[in-house]
């Protein structure tokens, strides 16, 4: 079958007195029956050239995928006023059951079940819940569509009926007032961010919601959270580099709320209550964060306390609040641990370490105030999750759960390795590897190596289990913590970003080549893969390094930077000129049309390729990846092959089904083994 070939239409892009020619611009508007039709005419092909030649071993991967997943399985229960939460999986079940018990031996109390909610749906994501101070609601966002758009609905837990209330077009972001009567939410504008709060009464069938806080700025979002002590309701206006806080008793939702702080540019901070005070994670004086203190009564920033110290080595990554102590993540060589900070004795830190050379670690679910446990899960590219409680009075530590591998799987047959790479620029780059024992590392395996680097986004090493199917395969696998990340720092992040971007690019490139020059593989078994903004970082080293790569998967790449950056009615624009830059600003649009993965597509061979979008994305429109391909097909200069596959059902994240997403993961997989040789 012949490759799809999208019509050219063009249409002239001015500004800054220079002219780009986008002939597939027309591809932006759903509406027209012929851009339906040219994505089904996409996936028609990818279909018959690609995946009926590949079912066998699509069916394959995918069966064995889901053999490694226990078909039944249950959440660590955690203690939350008075009841005891948790989800679970039944067999064969896409989506979970959401759970309570008053006590471990009382009887089962389902709130939700996911299976039942989703089945009118083809998607069907429930991104949020909460229950009501009283215990007698739930309050749920769902989203229906895939495009991140979330309907709230409240459930009466001890009648088991639903409540009149319909919230649509919000953010999922919710919380309940004390009374448990009143419950504040967020609401999205044409453009798909946060921009209002509104506060609900229960059963208000005028639905006389009343406006709380309005965003004007464009630039920022808002949310809407409650303490973990439950005395305090915050609403955070956020943007890459300013936040600012309000604040209200929840005990008193009638109230007038507070600003915590007034917003400036270039001060970011998050803020929680414990005890008699506010918490403070912020770059204020401390460029890789400390943790401050303030009381109630004195919120302005001359009045914070600081509790830790700012470290040129060490970032300060997320902290957990409990009435008696408090747990800082810290990160240093872009590895993870906890400290321990006493209440009011912070001075009295003590450390929990770990024991692997390249691993991650995080919180879990700590809603308990009252609790002298920290919950926490480690897990590394070989380890699967373990479910940790740590005893912060003994230090003793019980392992709750560990994630369960059905089959033969034995993590002492697989090898991690953590490498510092050096980049042209002198730093050196963190990069995580794993590959099974016996594998000759003599540059003729292949290797699959990842990659993300924007927003402050880590790449952590995590164990997937569907990944053992490619390493079971001869596959080494790798990721490469560029700049762009937060890894090492806020410099490492600051670094790959705005006028630094290329950076980030650089970096995995550099990677690229240390990983051939050490002869993990070659450039005739090296792929890449990267998704959203790491399928921008997969447009650029397409272009820039095309014989590098004997194939790249780029997942809903964000590729068509100038247009979309310079189009403020699609969402998610405005919120990010403080990471990619202004394109109406000359110096912004110069720097970023040099690396633009769609505007830079050149008269060259580039290598094997399949991209992924999907129709309902929200943060990155179908049509940059649509168009990328039709450029793409029209002017490379090889046979390659070059498969885009598009998501009619789906948005950003793909299906929504706990099984359902192993089907595109088995795709990918295909591809990458087929590529590499291996047809089994």
């Amino acid at each position: 079958m012949n490759a799809p070939k999208a019509k050219k239409k063009i249409k002239k892009l001015t500004i800054h007195g220079d002219t780009r020619q986008d002939p597939y611009y027309w591809l932006n508007d759903r509406e027209n029956r012929d851009v339906i039709e040219y994505l089904k005419a996409e996936n028609k092909y990818t279909d018959e050239a690609f995946n009926a030649p590949t079912k066998e071993l699509q069916t394959a991967l995918y069966d064995e995928m889901v053999a490694r997943i226990p078909q039944k399985e249950e959440d660590v229960p955690y203690f939350c006023n008075g009841y005891f939460y948790y989800n679970r999986f039944e067999e064969g079940g896409e989506y979970p059951l959401f759970c309570r018990k008053k006590t471990p031996e009382a009887a089962e109390e389902v709130m939700l079940d996911g299976n039942i909610l989703a089945k009118p749906f083809a998607f069907f994501e429930i991104t949020n819940w909460e229950v009501s101070p009283d215990n007698r609601y739930i309050a749920y966002a769902a989203d229906t569509v895939s495009r991140q758009q979330y309907t709230i609905f409240i459930k009466n837990l001890e009648t088991r009926e639903m409540l009149s209330e319909k919230i649509v077009n919000t953010s999922g972001d919710l919380a309940w007032a004390n009374d448990s009567q009143t419950v504040f939410y967020a609401v999205l504008d044409d453009t798909l961010r946060a921009a209002d709060i509104f506060k609900h009464r229960l059963e208000d069938e005028q639905n006389n919601d009343t406006l709380i806080y309005k965003e004007d700025d464009a630039t920022f979002e808002v949310n809407v959270a409650k303490s973990k002590s439950q005395k305090y309701i915050f609403i955070s206006s956020e943007s890459t580099l300013s936040t600012e806080y309000r604040f209200l008793n929840a005990d008193t939702p009638e109230d007038k709320w507070q600003v915590f702080h007034p917003r400036e540019k270039n001060l970011e901070y998050h803020l929680t209550h414990q005890s008699d005070r506010f918490l403070i994670r912020t770059n204020y004086k401390a460029g890789n964060f400390r943790l401050m203190a303030t009381t109630p009564e004195q919120t302005g920033k001359t009045f914070w306390q600081p509790l830790t110290k700012n470290k040129e080595d060490v970032f300060l990554d997320d902290f957990e609040e409990f009435a008696t102590f408090t747990c800082l993540q810290e990160r240093k060589n872009g590895l993870v641990y906890f400290r321990v900070l006493p209440l009011h004795n912070e001075d009295k830190g003590s450390i929990i370490p770990f024991q692997e050379t390249d691993y991650y670690a995080y919180f879990d679910d700590n809603f308990d105030y009252n609790s002298s446990f920290l919950r926490y899960s480690f897990t590394s590219l070989k380890t699967p999750g373990a479910i940790i409680d740590y005893d912060i009075n003994t230090g003793k530590k019980t392992i709750r759960k560990r994630e369960k591998v059905i089959g033969d799987y034995n993590p002492e047959e697989y090898i991690t390795e953590r490498k510092y790479v050096p980049s042209r620029t002198g730093e050196n780059i963190p990069v995580s590897l794993i590959y099974k024992k016996g594998l000759q590392l003599n540059g003729k395996s292949p290797l699959l190596l990842y990659g993300y680097g924007s927003y402050g986004i880590n790449v952590e090493s995590v164990f997937r289990s569907w990944r053992i199917s490619l390493l079971d395969r001869g596959f080494s696998f790798a990721v490469a913590h560029i700049r762009g990340g937060q890894e090492l720092g806020r410099k490492w992040y600051e670094d790959g970003k705005l006028l630094k971007k290329k950076n980030t690019f650089n970096d995995f490139i550099d990677v690229s080549l240390y990983l051939i020059s050490k002869q993990y593989t070659t450039a005739e078994g090296l792929f890449a893969m990267g998704g959203s903004a790491g399928g921008l970082l997969m447009g650029v080293i397409a272009n820039e390094a095309p014989k590098l790569y004997k194939g790249i998967i780029a997942d809903v790449p964000f590729v068509d930077v100038v247009t979309t950056m310079l189009d403020e009615t699609i969402p998610l624009t405005t919120g990010e000129y403080d990471e990619w830059g202004n394109p109406n600003d000359e110096i912004y649009y110069r720097y970023m049309l040099s690396y633009s993965p769609y505007d830079n597509v050149k008269k060259q061979d580039y290598p094997a390729m399949l991209i992924t979008t999907g129709l309902h994305d929200s943060q990155v429109q179908y049509w940059e990846p649509a168009k990328w391909t039709a450029k793409l097909r029209d002017m490379k200069t090889n046979d390659n092959p070059l498969y885009l596959w598009v998501e009619m059902d789906f948005g950003h994240g793909g299906a929504s089904g706990r099984f359902e997403h192993l089907k595109e993961i088995a795709m990918e997989y295909a591809f990458l083994l087929t590529q590499a040789g291996k047809q089994k």
